[in-house]
């Protein structure tokens, strides 16, 4: 395959003039899927929790290469190239100003609507204590999607912060007991849909939860009571079912380590086995593929775990996060044995993405990819 021809955008601060050189630019490469350069030298909390300041050494990034795929039928097969620009609304209150390959400055949007992005990724808060990715902020956000004809993927986190593996907090003034907690969720659920219908922005995707391998909504959700777990995924989606949404959104739910089959098989299995949530009342399994936090997470494995998925459940199945760094000079663990001969730079993140691509679009479910804060400035 011919090599893309690369276009440099560079992300600005718009009170300084920013240099024109490799370490402040974006990347694209047309058709592109989005990449962030951000190696784990902690815990996976901290990396993703680019809010945080307290340990800024821990969180080593780039600020070049953030979009990037290179053109592959494999990209082609692919229904859904994605990419989450949560943050953008608090990225441009910061002063980031992006600007496009003649330097003049755009949206982000158009930006990654001309690029051939197609679907953003939003994370849905119930109630932070600033604002930032509550409910009228993430509809600001669709409209503006929706303006460049990019379909809006909701992941509702059912917390007033940052839900994933390690925490699933239950919202401020939310009960605890599971029959209470069950309606309560129904109903927040509910709310959220109709709003984004009264809005005129329905979502095409909603997740029912973050990355929920050990549940959600602690305490009462874990999966030590799988059955709590069923119940409160089965009233969020028929929280989706019962609203005006129109025409009604696929419903998602999302796990990580999306390379490790016995985790998935034996979620899913015991999820299933409760008789809440059934197979007829969801549509998308997504994961969260991030190769450097576990040596075991290789391409192979992927490969082998979606496929399974695939077969077992017969659902469209979406890597929902995913990312390659442009510099690790500490990792915190291994690399996977077949992907050690990727470097660490723009250039590896185009041929990451790009086997990525092949894996997802080499399943028979296999329907798209979401890249993680890809235009997240301060996380660098």
């Amino acid at each position: 395959m011919a090599s893309p021809e690369l276009l440099y955008i560079p992300l600005l601060k718009t009170r300084r003039k920013a240099k024109t050189s490799s370490s402040s630019l974006f990347q694209f490469v047309f058709p592109p899927f989005c990449v962030f350069s951000v190696c784990p030298a902690d815990t996976p909390e901290q990396i993703r929790s680019p809010i945080r300041k307290d340990k800024p050494a821990k969180m080593l990034a780039s600020v070049a290469s953030v979009f990037l795929l290179a053109v592959s039928a494999a990209n082609a097969a692919l229904t859904y190239k994605g990419a989450d620009w949560s943050s953008v609304t608090i990225e441009e209150k910061a002063g980031i100003n992006y600007k496009n390959s003649a330097g003049a400055s755009q949206s982000l949007e158009v930006i990654l609507k001309g690029a051939g992005v197609n679907s953003v990724r939003q994370r849905v808060w119930v109630n932070p204590s600033n604002g930032d990715y509550n409910l009228d902020y993430n509809l600001a956000l669709a409209k503006r999607a929706k303006a460049q004809g990019l379909s809006v993927y909701l992941t509702l986190h059912f917390s007033d912060t940052w839900a994933d593996p390690s925490k699933q907090g239950i919202p401020s003034g939310w009960p605890t007991d599971i029959e209470n907690l069950s309606w309560r969720l129904y109903n927040y659920t509910l709310q959220v849909s109709n709003a984004f219908q009264s809005a005129g922005v329905p979502p095409a995707i909603i997740s029912i939860g973050n990355e929920i391998r050990a549940g959600l909504l602690f305490e009462t959700g874990r999966t030590s009571n799988m059955y709590n777990v069923a119940r409160l995924l089965n009233s969020a989606a028929f929280g989706i079912k019962d609203s005006t949404l129109s025409p009604k959104p696929k419903i998602m739910i999302h796990l990580d380590n999306g390379w490790d089959w016995n985790t998935q098989n034996t979620w899913y299995t015991n999820m299933l086995a409760q008789n809440q949530l059934t197979l007829a009342n969801f549509d998308m399994m997504g994961v969260s593929y991030y190769p450097f936090y576990n040596s075991a997470a290789t391409l192979a494995s992927l490969k082998t775990s979606l496929t399974n998925m695939a077969s077992k459940w017969g659902k469209e199945i979406v890597v929902a996060e995913t990312n390659w760094p442009t510099a690790c000079p500490s990792p915190k663990y291994a690399f996977p044995s077949d992907l050690k001969d990727i470097p660490f730079s723009a250039a590896g993140q185009t041929t990451f993405m790009t086997r990525l691509a092949a894996v997802v679009a080499g399943i028979s479910k296999g329907t798209g990819i979401w890249y993680w804060e890809p235009a997240f400035k301060s996380l660098l």
